[in-house]
């Protein structure tokens, strides 16, 4: 089940680095603060599962 968990881990650094292309342009607050929490449920996901099964 590593794969899912690098997976999930994979789409939190995306959704994070999504997160600083917006500060930069300067994006809505709110959206901003949406994706935050999008990337770090998808990388605690990632570190649970990882912790789970290893």
């Amino acid at each position: 089940m590593t794969g899912m968990s690098t997976l999930f881990l994979v789409i939190g650094l995306f959704l994070l680095g999504g997160v600083y292309s917006f500060k930069k342009q300067e994006m809505p607050k709110s959206l901003i603060v949406l994706l935050s929490i999008g990337s770090a449920m998808c990388l605690l996901a990632g570190v649970l599962r990882l912790e789970v099964w290893n």
